[in-house]
């Protein structure tokens, strides 16, 4: 382009990228975009993946979720001492065994897990915990240890070593997000065509002006006759071609089961529209926000609580009866849990670990790993029992096929839950 024209609208740098992405653009628009932008090797040209390959679904809970009220204790005094006004009354749990049960908020993945098709991993965290949202999330997304910075996250290490690159607009995305950001799981060191939405089910306006968006840009690069603006051309004409296909999915998607009428359960059903159309996509995100509880927690996680069981049983129920089931597993994560002791605002701080869930018609249903020791002073932390990387690990060897040592930098022990 030539030096005096104006400012390009098409991103020139790596952070201008992640910025106009956050805006719901399709990613698919730039995760092709020229070599030395993203990165200095060429793509391969190998076949896409096949469409009845299995399909992981993430659920972040963004905030921290707090384990202890999520699965409880009911039968440990210390939990009642350490939380004298936030504890969960032992006859309103809902039993899951002996000693733990779910909040009652969970009504909907406690009939999932009386049916087997609700994997529980207790008390997941890793060592050297850090409690800084920023930080553990980059931790968890990453996969690295604390003490480590890494530039790649673990789905997008999955992607260079399972999902080898194919043509923009060939086939689809091998990864999706809905999200209001691109997660750093995604981030790689090859590219791959991945592509954003909104959460929730979006609307003809936000559609149409990234749509609008995305044809300025298309009919804006190019003129220079160069070959890396012909090239960016190219991709973003096929970018566009995928947004006007994802949104006519969606669009046109008959879900079998009725989702509530909230942004998550709107997210969830377009995933799930967009499995029923047969995406090459592997690894789908979604994130439910709010979780970070420092005062007045009972009402506002018991409402968010609710938004999650009620929306991932509502999606298990339309894959199921669209016979699509077999190929998809979701899996709960969240930066952190919070600590065992209340506060003084009848909410809860920053801590360490908690539960995750792993829910799907193939996977080992109930209870893994080992309940966290709560004879603890006001203000311990929790000690984790299962490091966040064996669950990584037995996903990625399990479910996706894919050797986990490549993609964690280590070897963890895999868990029976798939």
């Amino acid at each position: 382009m030539p030096t005096n024209s104006p400012t390009p609208l098409f991103p020139t740098t790596r952070r201008e990228f992640l910025q106009l992405s956050g805006r719901g653009i399709g990613l698919l628009a730039f995760s092709r975009f020229a070599p030395a932008f993203l990165v200095n090797s060429a793509l391969a040209s190998t076949p896409a993946p096949e469409k009845d390959r299995s399909i992981l679904v993430l659920v972040q809970l963004a905030g921290g979720n707090d384990g202890l009220n999520t699965l409880v204790p009911f039968e440990d005094a210390n939990y009642y001492r350490l939380r004298p006004t936030l504890a969960i009354a032992k006859e309103k749990v809902l039993r899951a065994s002996g000693t733990l049960g779910l909040h009652p908020s969970c009504a909907a993945l406690h009939r999932l897990l009386q049916d087997g098709k609700l994997a529980i991993v207790q008390n997941v965290g890793y060592p050297n915990p850090n409690r800084s949202h920023f930080r553990s999330s980059e931790i968890w997304e990453t996969a690295s240890a604390s003490s480590e910075f890494l530039a790649t996250g673990w789905i997008g290490r999955f992607m260079d070593n399972a999902c080898a690159g194919q043509p923009a607009g060939a086939a689809g995305p091998v990864g999706v997000h809905i999200s209001n950001g691109v997660p750093q799981s995604f981030l790689s060191a090859s590219v791959h065509p991945t592509f954003g939405l909104l959460p929730g089910a979006g609307n003809h306006h936000e559609n149409e002006e990234s749509r609008q968006l995305l044809e300025t840009l298309a009919n804006q690069t190019g003129a220079a006759g160069n070959d890396s603006a012909t090239f960016l051309r190219h991709t973003l004409m096929d970018s566009l071609v995928t947004e006007k296909k994802v949104q006519r999915v969606l669009g046109g998607y008959q879900p079998s089961a009725t989702y509530p009428r909230n942004p998550f359960a709107a997210s969830l059903r377009n995933v799930a529209a967009l499995i029923a159309a047969g995406l090459p996509t592997r690894v789908y995100f979604v994130s439910l926000g709010g979780f970070d509880t420092h005062s007045n927690q009972a009402n506002q996680q018991a409402n968010l609580l609710t938004t999650l069981s009620e929306g991932l049983a509502a999606f298990q129920r339309d894959l199921e009866d669209h016979k699509l089931d077999g190929q998809v597993a979701t899996m709960t994560f969240s930066e952190f849990g919070r600590r065992p002791s209340e506060n003084e605002s009848r909410g809860t701080d920053h801590g360490t670990a908690a539960p995750l869930f792993v829910m799907g018609s193939r996977v080992q249903g109930g209870l893994h790993g080992t309940a966290p020791a709560l004879n603890l002073a006001p203000n311990e932390d929790l000690a984790f029992t299962t490091d966040f990387r064996s669950v990584y690990a037995t996903m990625l060897d399990r479910w996706l096929a894919c050797p986990s040592e490549p993609v964690l930098g280590g070897k963890f022990r895999g868990l029976p839950i798939v």
